[in-house]
């Protein structure tokens, strides 16, 4: 559990919905450790809503990100914390307001934080225990993302790396390992306060819930070595200016694959491609992500006699 959670979670801070997080409820003993470092690149085109008057753009995006996460035990189940921040440089060229145009922006994307618990199936183990336990049957998680405003933001500018806002997104996970093969769905819904800074800098804009759905298989190479075919879909989120009517509904789906590759026992490398398969609006991007993870677990002092 966690480990693809965290990386997704470093490389997404632009697209909220379009996550795709194999095995993100796998289960890991309580008291490991993740670090982890990134970088993704990103290029398509993207459908911005009536709301923005930009309209044929297509943008090219590099992400260096770095994430943290750590297992715990609550009430015998398996919790999990992650926090990532990802920083992004690029480019985008379009029309505003039917006039050509081309900028560039570089810094901090929206730092976002996750805690898991697996309700059913993936209770809580020290690492000596989760060795000597088998692992099979139905996994049940729940989790709450949680997206802060840290990104660069600025209300004179149609286009930011910030969102200006919260957003929240939780979630219900369902995970069935079986042989060497790993089943995985997911169904959540994002959640957003206003930004009371939109362009030109005092007006209010405000989107509706926007749910979305996982759907995941993967096939266990070898120990810690695996491959997975990864979904995603999103729709609804409309957004409206101040007192205008609202946009169109959001309504995309993405396909992808990734692979995870072993570096020694405590050390992984990840390798994620993914496309939009259609969008009616939001981002259609293809995206190529590498991430390489550390983990170590807690220090355990024996106990006093």
């Amino acid at each position: 559990m966690g480990a693809c959670a965290l990386w997704v979670l470093a490389l997404s801070p632009a697209a909220t919905a379009q996550e795709l997080e194999p095995r993100a409820y796998s289960p890991s003993p309580t008291g490991t450790n993740f670090l982890v470092l990134a970088f993704g690149e990103s290029s398509g085109s993207v459908l911005f809503d009536p709301t923005i008057p930009i309209t044929d753009v297509h943008a090219k995006l590099y992400t260096p990100a770095v994430g943290l996460g750590r297992t715990f035990g609550i009430l015998g189940r398996q919790g999990l914390v992650t926090s990532a921040l990802p920083y992004v440089w690029g480019n985008m060229q379009g029309k505003v307001l039917e006039q050509q145009s081309s900028i560039t922006r570089s810094g901090l994307a929206d730092l976002r934080v996750k805690l898991s618990l697996n309700l059913h199936g993936s209770p809580a183990l020290t690492p000596e225990e989760f060795a000597k336990s088998p692992r099979h049957g139905l996994i049940v998680g729940t989790s709450l993302t949680v997206t802060a405003p840290t990104g660069q933001y600025d209300k004179a500018k149609l286009v930011n790396l910030g969102t200006n806002r919260w957003s929240f997104k939780p979630e219900l996970g369902l995970s069935y390992p079986w042989k060497k093969w790993y089943f995985d769905f997911y169904g959540g819904v994002w959640f957003f306060t206003t930004n009371g800074s939109f362009f030109p800098g005092e007006s209010m804009r405000r989107q509706d819930p926007l749910p979305a759905l996982q759907a995941h298989v993967s096939y266990t190479i070898r120990p810690r070595m695996w491959l997975a075919l990864d979904s995603t879909w999103y729709g609804g989120g409309a957004s409206r200016v101040n007192d205008r009517p609202p946009s169109d509904r959001l309504n995309s789906a993405r396909l992808g694959a990734t692979l995870s590759v072993p570096m020694g026992k405590r050390q992984s490398l990840k390798v994620s491609y993914s496309k939009g398969a259609f969008a009616q609006r939001g981002g259609n991007f293809s995206t190529l992500a590498v991430a390489w993870q550390l983990l170590w677990f807690d220090r355990r002092h024996p106990q006093q006699p």
